[in-house]
């Protein structure tokens, strides 16, 4: 990859135009402004079957510093293909979503951004009576879990990716730091000073892809905001705690060397939860980033295990 591709790309698959690319991939695609109830000025997509109906909508929620427009889309233009209906918002703080950039002061709040938008879809008379399915990839998946803990009917089944319900100790700050970030939260939230080590260096495993994903021009560089830091730990010991209240059917997939969450808190996940129909596939060697990070082989290896278990169910 040379220096001029690394400069021109201006997106994850090169220079061909959006909605030419999107035609080439046999979807069609969209995006828009959603308001949410507390005024936020949210940023959306949705990637849909070209040619069929959708067999059914699934509702997709990113990871931290992340966003909906760069190797995240890689995802659902693939459910899009296999004729799913897939719909997705920059968080708030994240993308081209209103907010300082990577600050998320209340997870409780984005909880009630993403079920007001996810209603908003699932109320269109073109999808009425489809199923429902949350996906989450990382901080994501902790707030799919979270979506289905404040709303247990509201869907029929969740696709977790490595999902944030701890943070790993290899990420997470040691001892006294937490309870000094904590207390420096309450007069400094926004500022930008956690010491963490860089997560798309521990999340990607394909050098040519780690260059991609460093392209991202949404993408939080700056170290976490003390605010944001102090609410993950916060809301990850709180699903910690709620394992067992999980009901929704879901698969849980994680590599086995993920050093950004933990892969033994997907299995607690797994043998806690109260849901009768609950898959758990962790891959050996695999890292955080599963969906894009890894060799096309191990991303097309998820990908079909993934189809499999929405094959079988809906």
């Amino acid at each position: 990859m040379d220096e001029t591709d690394h400069q021109n790309r201006p997106y994850f698959w090169g220079n061909t135009p959006e909605e030419e690319y999107y035609n080439l991939q046999g979807i069609k695609s969209s995006k828009s402004l959603f308001t949410s109830p507390r005024g936020l000025s949210l940023f959306t997509r949705s990637w849909q079957p070209l040619s069929t109906p959708p067999r059914a909508l699934i509702c997709m929620v990113h990871g931290y510093g992340n966003d909906i427009s760069w190797t995240f889309q890689a995802t659902p233009i693939f459910l899009a293909q296999m004729g799913f209906a897939c719909f997705a918002l920059d968080l708030q703080g994240h993308g081209q979503s209103e907010g300082l950039k990577a600050y998320v002061p209340n997870v409780d709040l984005v909880v009630e951004d993403c079920v007001s938008f996810f209603n908003s879809i699932k109320q269109d008379v073109s999808f009425h009576g489809l199923p429902s399915i949350l996906y989450g990839e990382s901080m994501g998946g902790a707030i799919c879990l979270l979506i289905h803990l404040s709303n247990p009917n509201s869907f029929q089944g969740a696709i977790l990716v490595a999902p944030m319900c701890k943070i790993s100790d290899n990420v997470r700050p040691r001892w006294p730091i937490p309870q000094i970030l904590t207390f420096l939260a309450r007069f400094f939230p926004t500022l930008p000073i956690v010491p963490t080590p860089d997560i798309l260096d521990k999340s990607v495993k394909v050098p040519e892809k780690k260059i991609i994903a460093a392209m991202n021009p949404l993408r939080y560089k700056g170290k976490p905001r003390l605010g944001t830091v102090v609410e993950l730990l916060r809301i990850t010991d709180y699903l910690s705690q709620k394992l067992g209240e999980v009901k929704l059917p879901f698969i849980v997939l994680h590599g086995s060397a993920d050093a950004v969450t933990d892969p033994d808190v997907s299995r607690a996940l797994y043998e806690e939860a109260k849901s009768e129909d609950k898959t758990i596939k962790i891959y050996y060697g695999m890292m955080h980033s599963l969906l894009f990070g890894e060799t096309d082989e191990n991303v097309d290896i998820v990908r079909r295990e993934i189809l499999s278990w929405l094959n079988d169910r809906f």
